[in-house]
């Protein structure tokens, strides 16, 4: 008989379900055949498609942009709420084309949403952030001592990322993790911006270029690369401040980096 499971887990592999959810799932895998080779299955469609599809998409900068203008409108509307983009387009542009104002908003959906459906890699990011922010999911290695975390990845890891404690400017180190997604162990260093976690994702790139700047239910993801490697920052924080930590990880980078 199929495992009752079968659906849910077709869910959390879509990041469709919730951190808690997705932590149940994942127990249930591990001593589930059925549901662990389902997930082999997608994870292995998805490789393929991710290397023999190519996608156009509308450049990073329009993104960024048309995010940063809905971030501001919906401050001014509730400075309270957090701005949140849905996964996938809602259906409501479907019928949007009656005026200007309507095709008008169909026109940004089209070039900001649409083009991150291709991209289920920025959904995987966000799906790690938030299981990280349950309790003792956050931090492996728990030090502001770049010289204790950097080393620690070497055993944990299949890339020695960038590490810095930028205390002085705002971006305290808490720590780092290692995590697993696209069939890698992911380098996470995790740094502290007031309330705000932010994480910084590290991993061999593929041959596909992720968006320099990404919304996902509300989580902000600013992507750089740095030789063969992908980096990616993920927070819940605003851009200006997502964007400050990005400017000294990468600077710290390129002076690491020999030319």
């Amino acid at each position: 008989m199929q495992c009752a499971e079968v659906l849910r887990v077709q869910a959390y592999f879509d990041g469709e379900v919730d951190a808690v959810a997705a932590l149940e799932i994942e127990r249930h895998a591990g001593h589930c055949p059925e549901c662990r080779a389902l997930l082999e299955h997608l994870a292995s469609t998805r490789a393929r498609i991710r290397a023999e599809l190519e996608f156009a998409a509308a450049p990073p900068q329009l993104r960024a942009s048309i995010s940063r203008l809905l971030d501001e409108e919906v401050r001014r509307g509730n400075p309270q709420r957090a701005p949140r983009v849905p996964l996938r387009p809602r259906p409501f542009w479907l019928g949007a084309l009656g005026g200007m104002g309507a095709a008008l908003a169909a026109g940004l959906a089209f070039f900001f949403l649409l083009p991150s459906l291709p991209n289920p890699q920025l959904d995987d990011l966000v799906t790690a952030h938030v299981r990280s922010l349950m309790p003792d999911h956050l931090i492996e290695v728990a030090s502001t001592d770049r010289h204790t975390v950097k080393p620690w990845f070497a055993g944990h890891a299949d890339v020695s990322p960038v590490v810095v404690d930028f205390a002085d400017r705002g971006y305290r180190l808490v720590g780092g993790r290692a995590d697993y997604f696209d069939q890698q162990h992911v380098a996470v260093v995790v740094y502290q911006h007031g309330a705000h976690v932010i994480n910084v994702f590290t991993w061999v790139a593929g041959r596909r270029a992720l968006p320099e700047f990404a919304t996902r239910n509300g989580y902000h993801i600013a992507c750089w690369k740095l030789g063969n490697l992908q980096y990616c920052a993920v927070s819940d924080t605003g851009w200006d401040e997502l964007q400050g930590l990005v400017r000294l990880v990468r600077a710290s980078g390129e002076l690491d980096t020999p030319h």
